[in-house]
């Protein structure tokens, strides 16, 4: 059930991409880079129609993440690239090469055998406050200073850079997404009363307004690879340093299991990588 869910929720975030980036795409840098920027989105009736659907995504992502680790579920959403690919083709006229076709068969492959090989364990349920400062230092400060880095770059630079610093908010946002769901144990309400509810929608917020500047630099691949990478890398370092969830239980199966997720980041680095001459409409 976990990772139907995951799967899941990654279709929903490919679709829910495309097509906000139909929309954001025709917007100028002056306009993506002030504060108004989501405010001016949200007159367009195809970008609130890609945000529900991002939003039903997070439903089903909460519900993977509360019935397994974030160790599987958070690698699981790399596939949101290789489904965006596709939906980007039809919706947004975005230009596919061969060589993000043959870099999306190899994410997929890789991911494929990191479910095969891991065997996660469960962590703990309730880190400590300190855990959790630190684990937000360590992703607030790099997405800061990508995003920072990205504003004024070329095209592909500024999707790469800036849907990087994406990748590691949405990261951190599924990390206070599984320690919110855990607050189920004290009943339905047990949500309203803790502080990662509250994280888990100021998280949203900022994670969604960097995603949007990264999309509106019109290069589909390197927005959403950067971001589907970023994400599983940092949800798979904090599930593991802040839930103290195992990958696998032998040395072998965890080096094997890095391996996969080495061989995910690569392909999804040649997607980042592309020239600014492989743009849709170029």
């Amino acid at each position: 059930m976990t990772v139907v869910l995951a799967l899941a929720a990654a279709l929903l975030f490919a679709l829910g991409n495309v097509l906000q980036q139909r929309v954001a795409m025709r917007f100028p840098d002056r306009l993506a880079h002030s504060t108004l920027f989501l405010v001016r989105l949200a007159r367009e009736p195809v970008w609130l129609a890609g945000t529900a659907v991002i939003l039903l995504g997070f439903v089903f992502h909460a519900g993977a993440l509360a019935s397994g680790q974030i160790v599987v579920v958070q690698p699981i959403l790399a596939l949101t690239l290789v489904l965006a690919l596709p939906l980007g083709r039809r919706l947004s006229a975005q230009r596919i090469e061969r060589r993000d076709a043959v870099a999306a068969v190899v994410v997929t492959l890789a991911l494929a055998a990191f479910l095969v090989i891991s065997d996660p364990a469960e962590g703990i349920d309730d880190p400590a406050a300190g855990a959790w400062i630190a684990a937000a230092a360590a992703a607030l400060v790099p997405a800061a200073l990508l995003t920072a880095a990205g504003l004024h770059g070329r095209p592909a630079i500024k999707a790469a850079l800036v849907g990087t610093a994406a990748g590691v908010i949405f990261g951190l946002h599924g990390a206070l997404v599984k320690g919110m769901v855990g607050e189920f144990d004290n009943g339905v309400l047990g949500p309203l009363e803790s502080w990662e509810l509250y994280a888990v929608l100021v998280g949203a917020v900022v994670g969604m307004t960097i995603g949007q500047i990264s999309l509106q630099a019109g290069d589909l691949p390197p927005a959403i690879a950067t971001q589907s990478i970023a994400t599983p890398i940092v949800g798979v370092a904090l599930g593991v340093t802040l839930f103290e969830e195992a990958i696998h239980d032998t040395d072998t199966g965890v080096v094997l299991s890095l391996l996969s997720l080495a061989v995910m980041l690569a392909g999804t680095a040649a997607l980042a990588l592309r020239r600014d001459g492989d743009r849709a409409g170029s």
